[in-house]
């Protein structure tokens, strides 16, 4: 089965629910995620609570996971890449989170929209199979699919599962993220490209990357 995120309206900026934009929840005294490349400070993309993925408090999925990327230059700062410093991805337990303040910056540092998301189940196994039959039967566009929770990554690419940078083992696929239905306010991976975030949770490690 594939967990889709279907778009389902707008969404309070500092909820504590699956989202893609608004405002991080972080532990208090975190700081701001700067790009390793330009020094400037990265963009807010999306918001995943982990007990969303539906494994329980068995397999441990408890955490929240903040995902950035640098747009201070786009395009130039390999914010594509999960080793380069331009995008992170912070994983945190979830209790005593509070909204990060922004730091002062010349590009926008959150997305023009707030988008909640409601997860829908699909028999299909593949996430690509499962968007299209669920745009077919719903009469809404594909575009309202934001992204699967879990599940396999939909390489555009080849594959680039991350080993964990403390134990070297594969990580964990969390979720894969479209764009967006609105251009104006969509993250950026390149045209119609997909971003891919995994985890070690053991270690409280986490990567990201994108592809096109």
């Amino acid at each position: 089965m594939t967990t889709l995120m279907i778009e389902a309206g707008p969404s309070a900026p500092d909820a504590l629910v699956t989202r893609t934009g608004g405002v991080p929840l972080a532990p208090a005294c975190t700081e701001w995620p700067y790009c390793a490349s330009c020094e400037g400070p990265m963009q807010f993309l999306a918001q995943v609570v982990l007990n969303d993925l539906g494994e329980g408090d068995e397999e441990g999925r408890q955490g929240v996971l903040a995902l950035f990327a640098c747009q201070n230059d786009p395009g130039m700062c390999d914010d594509w890449d999960p080793h380069s410093g331009g995008n992170r991805a912070l994983l945190f337990p979830p209790d005593g989170l509070e909204p990060l303040p922004q730091p002062e910056a010349e590009a926008p540092l959150a997305l023009g929209e707030v988008r909640a998301v409601v997860l829908e189940r699909a028999s299909e196994d593949d996430y690509d199979p499962a968007r299209e039959a669920w745009a077919a039967e719903s009469g809404r566009p594909e575009s309202s699919v934001l992204g699967q929770l879990g599940g396999h990554p939909a390489w555009i690419q080849a594959d680039e599962t991350p080993s964990c940078p403390s134990c070297a083992r594969a990580m964990s696929f969390i979720v894969q993220l479209e764009e967006g239905p609105d251009h104006s306010t969509a993250m950026n991976f390149g045209g119609a490209g997909c971003a891919y975030a995994f985890a070690c949770e053991p270690c409280g490690q986490a990567l990201l990357l994108w592809q096109c």
